[in-house]
């Protein structure tokens, strides 16, 4: 059969300890401030916690809890711990991120750096080339390590399936794609543009990089049927949008230019 355990009985030391526990708190506290006796809670034998109110403004529903003890016989309380606790409608503090979860696009400055993980599913495993640096014709070594880095070989870890379509997608619904204003009023498509450079490998199937110092992409990775006013067909007479004709008003005349 099993057995209930009985109530706690309230200490009488430890419950009537309130100035020394809110003494405690406010020395907690320090700007923060303590407000009124919430009351106690009875936490296990000579264990008592004393809760009051926090009256800063950032804190709403947050009090701060004290716990009081003391020895077998003793008529002194002890102050074991003091925290600030959310009680019900409090704005709890939020959810800690790990680093590696919050960092974002251009978080990496000149000088930090951002290590990768091994399981990074972006990349996946190259080949190093080393025993290509065992030629002992320099002149043939070059050509060599041309040929290898072309081919993407020579590094530890090399652009995955996953890698790559994340970066294809990314820049199709970015700036660089077909779907921005920039394109609606091209004249026509990067992949006709004579500053059009494409990429190499799969990637050079549906990107390539803007050589036009003048356009806003120079520099910058553009889809094939992205398209801007720079490009390479357009002559010197043509216009991407018309303006409008000047508008004159001949409605109202200064008088005094005729006095």
């Amino acid at each position: 059969m099993a057995t209930v355990k009985a109530a706690l009985k309230p200490d009488t030391v430890l419950s009537a300890a309130i100035e020394v526990a809110q003494t405690a708190a406010e020395h907690q506290a320090g700007d923060f401030g303590v407000g009124e006796h919430l009351g106690f809670r009875m936490e296990g034998d000579r264990v008592l916690t004393h809760f009051f109110a926090c009256p800063h403004p950032g804190y709403v529903g947050w009090h701060w809890a004290v716990t009081l003890t003391r020895p077998p016989r003793a008529r002194t309380a002890t102050v074991d711990e003091v925290v600030l606790l959310p009680g019900e409608g409090a704005l709890p503090t939020p959810q800690w991120v790990p680093w590696s979860q919050r960092v974002r696009p251009g978080d990496v400055t000149p000088g930090s750096l951002l290590p990768t993980p091994d399981n990074d599913p972006r990349l996946e495993p190259g080949f190093t080339g080393g025993e290509m640096a065992a030629d002992d014709d320099p002149a043939e070594w070059s050509e060599t390590r041309a040929i290898v880095a072309d081919l993407g070989l020579g590094r530890e870890r090399v652009l995955s399936h996953e890698g790559r379509s994340e970066a294809a997608q990314r820049w199709i619904e970015g700036a660089a794609g077909p779907d921005n204003p920039s394109t609606e009023h091209a004249p026509a498509y990067c992949l006709t543009c004579g500053y059009f450079q494409r990429l190499s490998g799969s990637l050079g199937v549906e990107f390539g990089v803007c050589t036009n110092s003048f356009a806003p992409r120079d520099g910058k990775v553009v889809s094939v049927d992205h398209g801007c006013g720079g490009h390479s067909d357009v002559v010197a007479d043509e216009r991407g949008i018309e303006l409008p004709e000047p508008v004159y008003d001949t409605i109202s005349i200064e008088q005094s230019l005729f006095d």
